[in-house]
């Protein structure tokens, strides 16, 4: 069995901020499995330089028997990769589908939210009201202008939840004093609002909007521990290290009584298609990468507005 791996460059539609970084593309890594016979499975991953990923890290830890390197790797993107290389590979080669290959439920299709990077209020009014049709918008924010970003969104797009996304840009007594506020907006949510090494001061259920874990959140040793402090996880498979890993968090957390998002980075569809089968009950699906990017590969996922229709075996699994 042979392993291949190429960089890629997508371009994005725009400038997309958030509170660590701005970007004009994203940059992602596709892994190919070729067995003897000349069946190929391919995955898609993306490097996260908040973790101390970069492209060439990747690309370095992707080198060697594909079996082998699932068995070595920790969680990461250049696991992720193999983990869903290898499944796509599975899938081709007995002629059945990726639910079918885990027994899962199969997916028949969700709603996405839609991501607004950090902008001004006035930027972030109007691409809300472009995209009032969808049923949940998230926000990119900082503490300091959440609340102002929020009613903003929300004077663009009355009838959408919204989603706060700080990417552990806040304080505690920033948290404690903005939480009130966007719940009052329809804020259903605040996902990684304080840094992962500092978020003890959080309990479940104790503020006025749920609080979902992203950064907080790797494998199925910390879901106890979450859920003591979060109402929430947002499950990706860049974090996790493959789809098979994320489905075991998954499946823990929803034991544990915690809320699932499923959430994704800038991306194509080959990267969106594995995430998919995360969002059985889940409460926000955040699978819209294909949509922040100029043009998105083919064949991909089929968008209509908010809503995702079940991917093609040609695209993945």
């Amino acid at each position: 069995m042979k392993l291949a791996a190429r960089v890629e460059r997508w371009p994005i539609r725009g400038v997309f901020r958030t509170a660590k970084v701005a970007r004009r593309e994203t940059v992602v890594v596709v892994v190919e499995v070729r067995d003897r016979d000349g069946v190929l499975g391919r995955g898609e991953c993306v490097p996260y330089d908040g973790y101390g990923e970069t492209v060439e890290s990747v690309l370095d830890q992707l080198r060697g028997e594909p079996e082998a390197l699932l068995e070595s790797l920790p969680p990461g993107a250049a696991r992720n990769g193999v983990d869903l290389a290898l499944l796509d590979l599975e899938c081709r080669r007995r002629s059945v589908r990726i639910h079918q290959l885990l027994g899962r439920p199969a997916f028949t299709g969700t709603r996405t939210a839609y991501t607004l990077g950090i902008d001004s209020a006035e930027a972030v009014e109007r691409g809300a009201r472009e995209r009032a049709s969808f049923g949940t918008l998230k926000l990119k924010a900082g503490p300091e202008d959440a609340v102002v970003l929020a009613a903003a969104a929300r004077r663009g797009a009355p009838s959408s939840a919204l989603v706060v996304d700080g990417n552990e840009s806040w304080s505690w007594p920033a948290l404690e004093r903005v939480a009130e506020p966007l719940a009052a907006l329809g804020v259903i949510g605040i996902e990684q609002p304080l840094p992962r090494d500092a978020d003890a001061p959080l309990r479940r259920g104790a503020l006025a909007v749920p609080v979902y874990a992203d950064e907080s959140c790797h494998g199925v040793a910390d879901v106890a521990r979450l859920a003591e402090r979060y109402d929430g996880v947002n499950l990706k498979l860049g974090k996790t290290g493959g789809l098979r890993p994320a489905l075991e968090v998954h499946d823990a957390s929803r034991a544990a009584g915690l809320e699932i998002m499923v959430g994704c980075a800038v991306s194509t569809s080959l990267a969106i298609a594995p995430a998919l089968l995360l969002t059985e009950g889940a409460r926000v699906v955040d699978l819209d990468g294909p949509l922040l990017i100029e043009r998105d590969r083919e064949p991909g996922i089929t968008y209509e507005g908010d809503h995702i229709a079940p991917f093609p075996a040609a695209l993945w699994g």
